[in-house]
């Protein structure tokens, strides 16, 4: 269940906590459970890892808050009411959203429709009424902004309710040709950002950016992708999630239907319009249901590794991912241990986390 609104402390504390360098979802959930709270955390920084994490200034955090609210938007921490249940039930959830537009939006069932960039005339006119018919039925209809499928699924369900989740900054309009839509969700739907207010949006931040779409989600339908689409990594994080995926067949000739093709040989759910969407997800839209996120296990009071545990554990990991459970067991350490060790190698800048609970050393 939706969990209370933070104070204003708490909230200040959250965002210096969430845009630390080295501290990411996973870790940040870990520093919480361990210290109980991001204002204990932010204090014992300093003393963890093998070197030293300064967190942002809360200067720095009072001015992108102070920032957000001229832009008319707001921030939303992960297990506040109006935080998306479902993307909250996901691992590596982001700790702080910035929010423009209706934020009420967010609290809805919401399914994902996403595409090709370079989409066909047919691709966009079916992604605009597929998202019009899940909007007619009480559904928001989430996507990425891009051209293409996503700005016509945008446009297809701006008058019932649509969510962008961007890729920069949330004030940043990429691309360009976009700003009228963006102006548009602004102000009749909603967009949202994970990345810091003036982020540029790079390359490595798509995927991060998919894996939200995905998450807040109770189904992806994929409309036009090609090969190796960035849309068949959303559809990838929503399998990892636990999420329906639908994807709308085209023309084997056409390499823009070859990744929605092979999405349904895989077993994703062919469909055509929203129709059949709903009545996938009629089972879990008819009634209500509580994404329960798991919680990162907390390490035992006083739970410190010794120079040998750390040397151990350490030496298990490379640049090839591998699981944390296979780590607690080939080193015969507590899990508890063996996380405090893949905290600190986090924080120094060390160890990538993947999904599945892989991790690897950087």
């Amino acid at each position: 269940m939706p969990g209370r609104e933070l104070d204003p402390q708490e909230r200040l504390d959250w965002l210096r906590l969430a845009r630390t360098e080295t501290i990411g979802p996973v870790s940040f959930y870990a520093l919480l459970r361990r210290f109980g709270s991001a204002r204990a955390a932010l204090e014992a920084l300093p003393r963890l890892g093998t070197q030293p994490v300064a967190p942002i200034s809360r200067q720095q955090a009072e001015r992108e808050l102070a920032t957000l609210d001229r832009l008319g938007g707001q921030l939303l921490c992960r297990g506040e009411p109006l935080y998306p249940e479902t993307l909250a039930a996901v691992e590596d959830a982001p700790p702080v959203l910035s929010v423009l537009g209706q934020i009420e939006l967010l609290a809805r069932p919401i399914v994902a429709v996403v595409g090709a960039r370079n989409a066909s005339a047919n691709g966009r006119r079916l992604a605009h009424d597929l998202a019009a018919g899940l909007g007619a039925a009480g559904i928001v209809v989430a996507s990425g902004m891009a051209r293409g499928i996503d700005a016509a699924a945008h446009a297809g369900a701006l008058a019932t309710g649509t969510v962008a989740v961007v890729a920069g900054g949330i004030e940043i309009v990429y691309p360009e040709e976009n700003r009228g839509l963006y102006d548009a969700l602004a102000e009749h739907g909603a967009v949202v950002a994970e990345m810091p207010l003036g982020t540029e949006p790079q390359a490595r931040h798509f995927p991060r950016r998919n894996r939200i779409i995905s998450g807040m989600a109770l189904g992806v339908v994929v409309v036009e992708a090609a090969a190796k689409s960035g849309s068949l990594i959303t559809a990838r994080y929503a399998l990892e999630q636990g999420r329906e995926v639908f994807a709308v067949p085209g023309s084997p000739l056409d390499p823009r239907a070859e990744g929605t093709n092979d999405l349904i040989k895989q077993g994703a759910t062919l469909v055509t319009d929203a129709a059949d969407v709903i009545a996938v997800l009629r089972p879990i839209l008819g009634k209500a249901v509580e994404f329960r996120a798991e919680e990162p296990e907390a390490p035992a009071p006083g739970a410190e590794p010794d120079a040998g545990e750390r040397a151990r554990i350490v030496s298990l990991l490379g640049p090839t991912p591998v699981p944390i459970d296979d780590l607690v067991r080939l080193s015969g350490s507590s899990p508890a241990i063996v996380r405090v060790v893949l905290l600190e190698l986090e924080l120094a800048g060390r160890l990538e986390r993947h999904g599945g609970a892989l991790v690897s050393l950087l």
